[in-house]
């Protein structure tokens, strides 16, 4: 028994892109994510396709992001450059169904968690490429029966073992397209053999709410942000209820939140968990598979909750981690951010590398430029869904979606700038007389929520099921708080308003750094980059009732996560304090100010949006 999602995720030839969402398309497009196979070895030259570098995640991670980059973009070179890697994949399988570029000999100790990740990345060629989709589904299905015997006689290990639940995609796909009764046996398999985080956070979770400081599997970010959705996938194999679907993903985020939570919506892995700090990272990998959970999760079970942390990752942590042109990147992220450059001693991440929060290429690890792509791409596909009766707007983002409903061909257009305006409108037009549901969440971060004037309930889902004829227009229009609160840190507060986080950025010196290293080379504009503060940091909230929300103009045809044009600020009175460096290092701020008695006057200084700035204070002092 397999229980289907409430909601579809849109093809990438079902959806057309727009706004400022467009922009960052075409932003990651023509940055480091839409050519590492022209510069990057472990891509490039890849044993995935016949090379001598990397055959095992890295070309699988590109793939996930590049792929529904170059759809959604209608991009022929890049939808040929896709090709060539899917075809190269498909064409090097072996005769008795292993999938994977690596000897027979060493086989034994290969970590199938490359076969679910590609599995999972054939499975969306075939919804970017339909006429795939046979060969595809021919592929996968000899695959895994050569997997099941596979695992049988060598279980899964390390990540495979705790990204499990990542084949079920897979798994799922092939089950609605053959029902063939034995894929169900190969889950049941997959499940047996994986890590069950049901036990982690309920009974074995103790252990792990005081960080250790150590690399573990049990706490790593991006296994957790991963298996958010493990037990909502497992239990659509088991036939729950779609509400059901989402009850234990639900008590697993807040959990991790509970001793791990950052003020962005995401929790602390630098690279694993490390507790409640302002000063502590998160790894990027983390926040764009956390997105991918909330996306499927929202898509299972119709819930707005997932929606609403969708939303506050991917405004918040997603753009504070790359740099605007998206050429360069971080590993960690800071909530508190006075730097990104490395200590001469010491290592303030849990268990990453001293230059782990530096802009670059591949600082600290390669995964995370691999795995970066599929942030935006992935979130586009998810602005609309779909079922039998119902189109569901999930993102109130600038897209159009062309599905046919009941055999009419309908569009429905949303004309929006949010987060960052506070109404938007739909665009209905269909050939002929049609009855659906066209379905609209409504953002759980709002005050107050109408449309078309009349007041509805901000996080709940609008049902408007009518007979659409003609062009209808629908607008929504929203009201938002400006909200001083706990950031989690102590006595600490930080600012929000709606969905996004603010910050007040820190100008910053920056010095590039151009080098090889083990064989890659760093040149502009994929070089390093180390970021030193060029002005003061320290400062407390002077009075925080009088704070003020402005929107600027701005240019959607150009990156909208911009310390230099960001489209919305809050102006808010600060004090200079004697703030301090953490013990030891050179470029972290402590966690907790020294004093929080003014050393100066305060005077009238400007948030930004968290996502827009590169160093920034956050989480800072309510000054008596």
């Amino acid at each position: 028994m397999l229980t289907s999602e409430l909601y579809t995720p849109l093809t990438a030839g079902e959806i057309l892109p727009a706004g400022w969402l467009l922009t960052q398309l075409k932003t990651e497009a023509s940055g480091l994510s839409g050519n590492l196979d022209k510069i990057w070895p472990d891509v490039r030259d890849s044993r995935w396709i016949g090379g001598s570098c990397d055959g095992w995640e890295r070309v699988p991670y590109w793939l996930d992001g590049f792929v529904p980059l170059a759809y959604l973009l209608r991009d022929d070179d890049m939808m040929k450059r896709a090709k060539r890697y899917i075809d190269a994949i498909l064409a090097g399988q072996c005769e008795d169904g292993w999938l994977c570029p690596c000897s027979d000999e060493d086989r034994a100790g290969y970590d199938m968690w490359a076969l679910l990740l590609i599995s999972k990345v054939l499975v969306l060629y075939a919804d970017c490429e339909p006429s795939y989709a046979d060969r595809i589904e021919t592929v996968l299905m000899k695959a895994f029966r050569q997997a099941d015997g596979h695992l049988r006689e060598h279980p899964l290990f390390n990540w495979g073992k705790y990204r499990w639940f990542e084949g079920l995609v897979a798994v799922y796909w092939l089950y609605e397209r053959t029902k063939d009764e034995w894929l169900l046996s190969f889950a049941d398999l997959l499940h047996e053999q994986g890590k069950d985080y049901t036990a982690l956070i309920d009974r074995e979770f103790d252990a792990y709410k005081i960080p250790e400081k150590k690399w573990q599997w049990d706490t790593h970010v991006v296994n957790l942000a991963m298996a958010i959705k493990s037990e909502g996938f497992w239990q659509k194999r088991m036939g729950a209820s779609n509400a059901d679907c989402g009850v234990f993903p639900r008590h697993m985020y807040e959990t991790l939140m509970q001793y791990h939570g950052m003020a962005n919506g995401h929790f602390t892995g630098d690279e694993c968990l490390d507790g409640r700090a302002p000063i502590q990272g998160t790894e990027l990998c983390g926040v764009v598979e956390a997105m991918y959970s909330y996306e499927q999760l929202l898509a299972l079970t119709g819930d707005t909750y997932f929606g609403d942390l969708l939303e506050k990752v991917t405004f918040n942590a997603l753009p504070a981690t790359t740099s605007t042109d998206m050429w360069t990147h971080q590993y960690d992220q800071q909530i508190n951010q006075i730097a990104c450059a490395p200590e001469s001693e010491h290592v303030i991440f849990g268990s990453n590398g001293r230059e782990a929060n530096s802009f670059g290429l591949e600082p600290n690890y390669g995964c995370c430029t691999a795995n970066m792509p599929q942030g935006w791409p992935k979130l586009a596909l998810a602005v609309f869904m779909k079922n039998e009766n119902a189109i569901f707007s999930a993102l109130p983002l600038a897209a159009e979606a062309k599905i046919t409903m009941h055999g009419v061909p309908v569009s429905v257009r949303c004309e929006s700038a949010y987060p960052f305006r506070d109404s938007y409108s739909y665009v209905v037009k269909t050939d002929a007389p049609v009855e659906f549901s066209l379905d609209l969440r409504i953002p759980g971060t709002a005050k107050t929520a109408s449309i078309n004037g009349e007041a509805v309930k901000p996080g709940s889902v609008h049902h408007i099921l009518k007979t659409w004829e003609g062009e209808t227009v629908i607008t929504v229009s929203l009201t938002f708080d400006i909200c001083v609160e706990s950031a989690g840190y102590g006595e600490l507060q930080c600012v929000r308003r709606g969905a996004l986080l603010y910050a007040l950025p820190v100008k910053a010196t920056r010095i590039m750094k151009e080098y090889e290293a083990n064989g890659v080379i760093r040149k502009f504009p994929y070089c390093d980059y180390h970021l030193y503060p060029a002005e003061n940091w320290e400062y407390g909230f002077a009075g925080v009732k009088e704070l003020s929300f402005a929107e600027n103009s701005f240019d959607e045809t150009s990156p909208v996560f911009s310390e230099d044009r960001p489209p919305v600020v809050i102006c808010t009175p600060l004090a200079p304090i004697n703030w301090g460096k953490e013990p030891g290092f050179a470029w972290v701020c402590a966690a907790e100010p020294k004093e929080t008695v003014p050393v100066g006057e305060p005077r009238m200084m400007t948030l930004i949006p968290y996502g827009c700035t590169d160093l920034r204070m956050t989480a800072m002092p309510v000054l008596k």
